[in-house]
């Protein structure tokens, strides 16, 4: 993945990132005990900014770290990031801490200020090729805790299961549960197969996915038909098609898991056409964002 852009948000307002510093004693950085998210940007507009505000403000109230800023302000916020970083294709990080304590208790202090972070950095552009190409994925028992829908920044168990994805020699890992399909290790899960499209609902388990609401959106408005159901890790042998959905990287097939080729080895024929759907309807669901 490519490298940051110049300009962060850090406590109200905009610093250079290479100068940006955080307090020792900031919960986030001791315990995990903050909240992000990531949002794609095209043509300097915010993709689905309405949507990812809301998954914000769900993953705050969930740990009940108040809301710094109105929506007003989150979008000044992401305002400033897009434009002051130049605009055109980028993706947004904003995050969350519960504040900076005055030493180290897991019981969070009463009154503690939240502390706003937030940087931007080039969206990654796949080419014909690439897209064509997939990727390749390993399936592994799910290391993580049992409220995965809460978008924390306690992220070893996704961190965890990357590496030992990297080890098999691929880019990402499926992650099961008793058998059944919870989501990917920084992504959501599909599965085609007789031409209807499959995910598992939302759930403690499993992150409610943005990028994937709009996949089923574009999915549902050609007509193929979806299912929100568990998924069996079985399913995935005899899937026609496997794919994955996150803000960064859109939609992109898995060709190859577990060693063995998905399907005919490259992306399927509904992943494409949904891939362009996806590029020629972004326009649809961008918000433009004040500096």
């Amino acid at each position: 993945m490519a490298g940051t852009l110049p300009n962060a948000w850090l406590d109200g307002r905009l610093v250079p990132l290479a100068e940006a510093r955080v307090p020792a004693l900031d919960r986030s950085f001791l315990f995990g005990d903050g909240i992000y998210e990531v949002m794609p940007v095209f043509d300097g507009k915010a993709y689905r900014l309405a949507e990812h505000l809301d998954r914000l403000e769900r993953s705050l109230r969930e740990l009940r770290i108040p809301n710094p800023h109105t929506r007003d302000e989150w979008r000044r916020i992401c305002g400033a990031l897009i434009h002051t970083n130049g605009g055109g294709d980028q993706y947004l990080y904003l995050q969350v801490s519960r504040g900076v304590g005055i030493g180290r208790s897991h019981l969070p202090e009463p009154g503690l200020v939240p502390l706003v972070f937030g940087f931007a950095a080039p969206l990654p552009q796949p080419g014909a090729a690439q897209l064509e190409a997939g990727m390749a994925c390993v399936t592994i028992e799910d290391p993580r805790w049992t409220r995965c829908d809460i978008k924390s920044t306690a992220l070893l168990g996704n961190v965890m299961a990357k590496m030992q994805a990297q080890d098999a020699g691929a880019v990402e890992a499926i992650l099961l549960r008793e058998g059944r399909v919870i989501e990917a290790g920084s992504s959501t899960v599909l599965v085609v197969r007789d031409g209807r499209v499959a995910t598992p609902p939302d759930a403690h388990e499993r992150l409610p996915g943005t990028t994937r609401e709009v996949v089923l959106e574009l999915a549902r408005r050609e007509g193929i038909a979806v299912d929100i159901r568990e998924i069996a890790a079985a399913e995935l042998r005899s899937a026609d098609e496997i794919w994955l959905t996150a803000a960064v990287m859109g939609l992109r097939a898995v060709t190859r898991l577990d060693g063995q080729p998905v399907g005919n080895g490259v992306a399927g024929p509904l992943c494409r056409r949904l891939q362009g759907l996806f590029e020629s309807t972004r326009g649809e669901f961008c918000t433009e964002c004040e500096a």
